[in-house]
């Protein structure tokens, strides 16, 4: 699997390195600034979906760490117990009924559905912060995104590593772990939904 190579020969080397030479209070804010340059794509979202108390939260976190958590190097929002969930343009369509589709594996993003690879394409092509950024701050942004990648890979070392040592077949398993996650992040039950591969499968 491609996938399961790059990440042995590369991503997982390197996102090691990096938390090891990081201080941990450093990589914190790198990881704070990153999800502080994330709210105006969930503000986007939750307007899309309807959602006017989320896309207020999320914008009270934005303005809170950006005005007082020197542009969100410092979580004041959390500190105050505004933590808004994030949210994607998957999201946004799965809550007017599109349905997920089959599972797919992303070259380099790894685990998705048609639904969600739609999505991903859609919140890279659709930034509202990204115009208003010069070519610079664009650059602070990509760089702290991947740092804040690195540190959630290390984060969830264990049960990834888990994943390809100890599953008998790794891609089910991580289908299996992403569906779960997903269909629970969107508060979709198991009933609510058919599963395409349990024909294949079985159930017990």
């Amino acid at each position: 699997m491609f996938n399961k190579a790059l990440d042995k020969e590369f991503v997982r080397p390197i996102s090691e390195e990096y938390t090891d030479i990081m201080p941990d209070p450093l990589e914190k804010a790198v990881s704070n600034f990153a999800t502080n340059m994330s709210y105006p794509a969930d503000i986007f979202n939750y307007l899309l979906q309807g959602n006017l108390a989320q896309a207020m939260s999320s914008g009270n976190a934005f303005i809170l760490n950006t005005v007082f958590g020197l542009g969100g190097i410092i979580d004041v929002a959390g500190a105050q117990n505004v933590s808004p969930r994030s949210t994607d343009f998957g999201e946004t369509m799965a809550h007017w009924g599109v349905g997920e589709g089959p599972y797919v594996e992303l070259l380099v993003l790894g685990p998705s559905t048609q639904r969600d690879a739609v999505g991903k394409a859609v919140d890279f092509v659709i930034d509202p912060l990204g115009s208003l950024l010069n070519t610079e701050q664009s650059q602070i942004v990509r760089r702290t995104n991947a740092g804040n990648l690195m540190s959630k890979r290390m984060a969830y070392d264990a049960t990834i590593q888990g994943l390809y040592e100890n599953s008998a077949d790794s891609y089910a398993q991580a289908r299996l772990y992403y569906l779960q996650n997903r269909r629970y992040t969107l508060g979709i039950k198991p009933q609510d939904t058919a599963d395409p591969f349990e024909e294949l499968y079985g159930t017990e």
